[in-house]
């Protein structure tokens, strides 16, 4: 209690500093991060309104109860409020008795950051097995659609405006099939029409379930009996989905070269840039084996490049159990660096990008590895938790085994949030529970994404939480720092600009980071850029490199504000964050 208190005056002062004191203090963590004190986030799903249970058999007897779900980040009208969607998950007895639940909750944000669930209305009824969850708007037309993975088939709803959708999947051709976990856009052949691809795990039978403990060998941890799977179980392949331009796709996975011959067990997936050619490569997180990491070769082919780079497997060459996944600069070296979630006793790891050289797992130097290893990580995300100008990152554990809890000294089925603050020389300190994200109940927790939910500067967070309701943690990171968000908007190019890439220059300082459509674990991130500018009121540049090829120049920008920029026009909108003027 005497710590929490003296930590709680060492923040209000830290708030009450003046611009001066400000600059002070950023000097100061530049010599000593760990002195400064972490932004606070505050769990607020239930007064929120965000009151809708993911749903999974408590005993998880089978694998497939234990994937499930992401959550996403949509502004389903327009509206410039970010809206929440939540994957419902299913259960045998509710599938094989009733087909499933509606595949997805959406929560329109009302006013002071209170949501409604507006899912009937919103003509998202659809049901099945739900998984993952990404946006983007495929035909253009200014509306952001919603493409749901899940079991027996995968849903694409088009937006019809007012945040009402249509269910458009089999027009589309873009059902899928089998167990589908995630799925990501990005205009691969840069036509300003966005692709999807779509990450598969195993076969499943569900009149032939494996049944818990049912394999000594592939249905044991650590002498329990657990689900079974991944390994031993039938791998299937991943799908590529190329857009037409007339509202219908192609598969094309083979032809691209992208089908997992291997039959790997698909789960994480994020188109980026990670060569800075221009064009958006493809990764994709593997659980229990090697991970794809697909360099496009501009002639809507791909090569896999992971094994030849160091992207596929741990430092010491161990296949491992990857789940989630994100890409950021966090060394602002100009290059974006990979970082992974992993299954237990694995370490989580963070690949560094070197360029030509490839990649380095510098998780144990980095000081990832040690307080990652005893759990195991789902959804994760660079962000700028404190809108420093450096990236931090968040995982969100959990274990697969509810049996796990019988077992002693064992990590628990219900884990805590790890929180990873750069300290801006390539090391990271964990600071969740001081941050506050391990102060409630602790969850098994899966997708994660990342957004200014209250259009106040700071990134705030949503997590699925597996059995329970979900969590909306507010980031309180009112230190004085600087920040800006950015809102784009096509023309050549998608009208979401999925796979632009803004690049921030403020004095010594250079940071950028790329429209996503689908990251994480199975989550969908907000699609405007948020840059945390430390005590700088001013970008001096700012450099939109849109999916179509073209670039704009943006000089001398006001800090502080949230932009809409479309492409060819530059700034069309500057609206001050929320509580401010």
């Amino acid at each position: 209690m005497r710590s929490f208190l003296i930590w709680s005056l060492l923040c209000a002062a830290a708030w009450a500093q003046t611009a001066p004191s400000r600059q002070n203090a950023d000097s100061a963590r530049k010599q000593n991060p760990s002195a400064v004190p972490v932004p606070q986030f505050e769990d607020i799903g239930n007064q929120a309104g965000l009151t809708v249970s993911h749903i999974s058999s408590p005993a998880a007897k089978y694998i497939i109860e234990s994937v499930s779900g992401g959550v996403g980040l949509i502004d389903c009208d327009n509206d410039g409020k970010l809206d929440i969607i939540t994957v419902n998950g299913s259960s045998v007895e509710r599938y094989r008795q009733q087909g499933g639940d509606p595949l997805i909750t959406l929560y329109h944000q009302d006013a002071n950051l209170k949501f409604t669930d507006i899912t009937k209305q919103a003509g998202l009824t659809r049901k099945g097995w739900g998984m993952g969850v990404a946006v983007a708007d495929y035909d253009n037309d200014g509306l952001p659609d919603i493409y749901v993975t899940g079991y027996g088939g995968n849903v694409l709803y088009h937006n019809l405006g007012n945040c009402k959708f249509e269910d458009v999947t089999e027009k589309a051709g873009v059902g899928g099939g089998e167990l589908s976990l995630g799925a990501a856009w990005g205009d691969y052949d840069r036509d300003g029409n966005v692709d999807l691809f779509v990450s598969r795990y195993v076969h499943v039978d569900m009149n032939k379930l494996p049944e818990l403990g049912s394999n000594e060998k592939f249905c044991r941890f650590r002498g329990v009996m657990v689900q079974c799977g991944p390994w031993g179980l039938q791998g299937e392949t991943d799908l590529l989905f190329h857009n037409r331009g007339d509202g219908t796709f192609e598969e094309v996975s083979r032809k691209a070269g992208v089908e997992n011959a291997h039959h790997y067990y698909g789960m994480g997936v994020e188109w980026a840039d990670y060569d800075n050619d221009g064009w958006p490569d493809l990764y994709v997180a593997d659980d229990a084996g090697p991970n794809y990491l697909y360099h496009n070769q501009h002639n809507g082919t791909f090569e896999e490049v992971g094994l030849m780079l160091g992207a596929d497997l741990s430092g010491d060459g161990q296949e491992l159990g990857s789940m989630g996944v994100d890409m950021g600069d966090y060394d602002h070296d100009g290059r974006l660096d990979i970082f992974v979630t992993e299954f237990v006793d694995q370490s989580d790891t963070l690949y560094n990008n070197k360029g030509q050289d490839g990649f380095d797992d510098v998780s144990v130097n980095s000081h990832i590895a040690q307080p990652s290893h005893p759990y195991v990580g789902w959804g994760t995300g660079f962000f700028d938790m404190d809108n420093s100008g450096w990236l931090d990152i968040f995982v969100a554990n959990g274990h697969v085994y509810p049996q796990v809890d019988t077992i002693p000294d064992a990590a628990h089925f219900r884990q805590p949030i790890l929180l990873f603050r750069n300290n801006r020389d390539g090391t990271f300190d964990e600071v969740a529970s001081a941050a506050g994200l391990n102060s409630g109940a602790l969850q098994s927790r899966r997708g994660a994404a990342f957004g200014d939910i209250g259009n106040d500067g700071c990134v705030d967070i949503v997590t699925l939480n597996w059995g329970q309701p979900p969590s909306l943690l507010m980031n309180h990171c009112q230190n004085g720092n600087h920040r800006a968000l950015f809102k784009l908007l096509g023309t050549k190019s998608n009208r979401l600009a999925i796979g632009a890439r803004v690049t921030v220059r403020t004095g010594s300082l250079t940071q950028f980071s790329e429209v996503k459509g689908g990251s994480s674990y199975l989550s969908q991130n907000d699609l405007r850029q948020h840059f945390g500018l430390g005590n700088n009121n001013n970008m001096d540049e700012v450099t939109v490199r849109w999916p179509s090829g073209g670039s704009e120049v943006l000089k001398n920008v006001p800090a502080d504000f949230i932009y809409t920029v479309v492409e060819g026009q530059g700034i069309t909108a500057k609206l001050p964050f929320a509580g401010e003027k």
